[in-house]
Parts: C-alpha cells; structure tokens; sequence
C-alpha cells in the first residue's frame, strides 16, 4: 500500500494505473471495437466482454501465483542476479526447464502453448492494421482500383506489418521486460486515445481545437514519460523492492571473486528528472496521456470558445454528472452545456448524424417497396382493407 508513485508494482499502481491501462485496451483500441462492433447486438457484445473477462482473470491468477511459486522455489538462489539468465522474461522458461528436466517433452508442450496464444493475437492485430491502411489511406486515394489489385495490397501490407512486427519484437529485448515494454507502449498509445475519447462523451463543450490540441498534448506527456523511463531505468530500489539471494548458488563464489577483483566503474550521469519524473511506474503512462489530453482539451476549448450544446445529438454525449443521482435536476441541466438529454421523443433524422438518418430513411423506404411488391404479387388482396378478397386464397395461406 506504498503511495510512492516510483515503485513498479503496488496497491495504487495496480488499481490506479491498472485501470487507465486496461480502459485504453478494452475501451478505444481498434482491434477490441472491431470485435464488439461484430457482435449481433449490443447484448451479445457485453457477454462477450464478460467472457472475457472472466479468461483474463483466470490468466493473471495464474500468473501470480506462478510468480510466487517462482519466488519461493529460487529464494535462496536467484537466476537472474546469479547470472543464469540475462532478463527477467527468461525466468519463466528457466523454471520450467528446471522442474520438468527429467520428463521430456514437457518444456516444448510449454513452450507450443505460449506460441499459439501469441501467434493468434499477432495475427488479429495484423490483420487489423492492414486492413484499416487500406480503407482509409490506399482506397481513398486510389478509388478505382480492382478486386484482384484490392487483394494483392491487402495481402502486401499484412506481410510488411507482419515483418515490423517481428522487428519490433526483436528491439523489445533491448527495453527491459517484454511485458513491462508492452503495456507501457499499450499506455502511451491507448492513454491519449482514451482521454480524446473521454474529452467528446462526457464534455460537450469541447471543440474540434481542443480535441487536437488535448490529442497532442496527450502523446507528448505520455511519450516524454515512457521514452526517459527506457533511456534511464529507475532505480532497483524502485524496480525490485522484493530481497533476492544468491547464497545457495553453484556460481555465487566465483561471480563474487570476478566482480570483486573488476576495476571499479563510476556511475554514469543522470538528469535531474530521471530519479522523479523518468522513474515513474510504467503503469501510470496511459494515465498520464489520458488526463493530459482531457484537461488540455478542456483548457483550449474554454479559450478558443466551447461548442454550443444545441447542435451536438444527445446520443453522442455521456455527461458525468448523471452518475450522481443524488444531484439537483437543475445543476444536471447547467452541466449538459445545452445538450437536450431530457427530451423524452428526439426526431432522429435531425438529431442524429445524416449518414444514420440517410440509412434509415432508405431502409424505411426500402422496406416498404418490397412490402407493395409482395402484395402485388398475391392475388386477391387488398390493400386498402388489408384484407383478401378471395376467401379460398386467404384460406391456403
């Protein structure tokens, strides 16, 4: 329960941070909307969620206490401090490698399993990337292209995707952990793009300036944050509060012979920020990108002159001051900024976005069309009485 935002991993990190991380994921990435958009309806989407969540949970119980077991199995003998590994994601294969030696086969059903969970979720989001490149940058710039070229490109950028992909993953070995390089990429991207989100549900008076501005500004405080924290690394009295021994090692001896004997190197410089700022829990970087934007935003909108509340669909809108019941109908209404939420019938062919109304209209039409054609198409029926006037025909039907 160390308030210390320095530290790697605490209470507050954990459900502070944790939950700006996991909102950036769950909430504005692309690949999680496009699954949720493909879901029948609105009620299939939350049970899948649902679902998922109830894996997610399973996976990370089973991660902790696969790194008690871990810790408890090597306190006296610490890979990594002895040396016997070169990073901290190479302990879990370590120790697999250690218990099941002596049953072969084991370490590679392990290591299969490990694969095919990523390799799944490498695929989706490739798939994912080219196919929003093409849509919206090569098809909107060459229009008229065949289905044939359509393919062939789509098929190009999931191959040069898949390639930075495995680049990246090769370049992640130089930032520290795996997981610890992933979430603070996932908290520096996802961290402004949850706050651009948050800025246009919950505040109708912000602007297309602000949202750009807040955007900005998002990105740089997440970026400046997450690119020191890799180029000067906290502290391990920050990054490993747990105590490691080494004592009960084979190689403890002579690694303490060779460091003792090892001509004595001073410390490189550090800037004044990298103890404070730089040394930052990775945990709160999408917290940082998020709140930057919203408030900035806020800011520049405010300056530049907030949008007026009577032109924005109250559908697009969440206001958080409907989560307080227990506020006064009349504040409610000065903090909806104009935005008409208590009109109880809304003609959505105005309010909405024209593109919704446009689809409606030509659904409404089109139903109809092929209502007056099947009615054409039955003899004896009547459409002014809504009736059949051939009883024999009525019958059969």
């Amino acid at each position: 329960f160390d308030v210390d935002p320095l530290r790697r991993h605490t209470f507050w990190t954990i459900v502070i941070g944790g939950t700006f991380t996991w909102l950036g994921l769950y909430g504005v990435n692309q690949s999680t909307i496009q699954r949720c958009i493909s879901c029948k309806s609105e009620k299939h989407a939350k049970l899948a969620l649902y679902l998922n969540l109830l894996g997610l949970w399973t996976v990370l119980v089973c991660a902790v206490f696969c790194g008690l077991v871990m810790y408890s199995h090597y306190k006296s003998c610490d890979p990594w401090t002895a040396a016997f590994i070169s990073a901290p994601d190479q302990l879990m294969p370590y120790f697999v490698m250690d218990i099941f030696s002596s049953m072969p086969g084991v370490p590679g059903l392990f290591v299969a399993c490990a694969f095919s969970g990523t390799l799944s979720t490498v695929a989706a989001s490739i798939n994912a990337l080219a196919t929003v490149t093409f849509e919206d940058l090569v098809k909107k710039a060459f229009p008229n292209l065949s289905e044939k070229m359509s393919t062939w490109i789509s098929n190009g950028l999931c191959i040069l995707y898949g390639v930075l992909c495995t680049s990246m993953a090769a370049a992640a070995s130089l930032l520290g952990g795996v997981v610890q390089a992933s979430l603070s990429i996932h908290g520096m991207c996802g961290g402004p793009m949850l706050g651009l989100f948050t800025l246009g549900i919950v505040f109708p008076c912000a602007n297309w300036k602000g949202a750009l501005g807040g955007l900005l500004a998002g990105i740089s405080l997440a970026f400046w944050a997450g690119t020191g924290s890799f180029i000067y690394p906290a502290p391990p009295t920050k990054s490993i509060p747990l105590q490691l021994s080494t004592l009960n090692c084979t190689l403890a001896n002579s690694t303490e012979e060779a460091l003792g004997t090892a001509a004595p190197t001073l410390a490189p410089e550090r800037p004044l920020l990298a103890d404070t700022w730089y040394s930052l829990s990775y945990l709160y970087f999408s917290a940082i990108g998020c709140l930057g934007c919203a408030i900035t935003g806020l800011l520049i909108s405010f300056v530049t002159g907030p949008s007026k509340g009577e032109d924005i669909p109250p559908v697009l809108i969440k206001p958080v001051c409907d989560l307080f019941c227990f506020w006064s109908k009349r504040l409610k209404i000065l903090l909806w900024c104009g935005v008409q939420h208590d009109s109880l019938e809304m003609d959505f062919e105005k309010k909405l976005p024209k593109v919704a109304a446009n689809k409606t209209r030509a659904d409404y039409t089109s139903k109809n069309n092929t209502n007056k054609e099947n009615n054409h198409q039955i003899r004896g029926y009547s459409s002014e009485e809504n009736s059949y006037t051939n009883k024999s025909r009525e019958s059969r039907l």
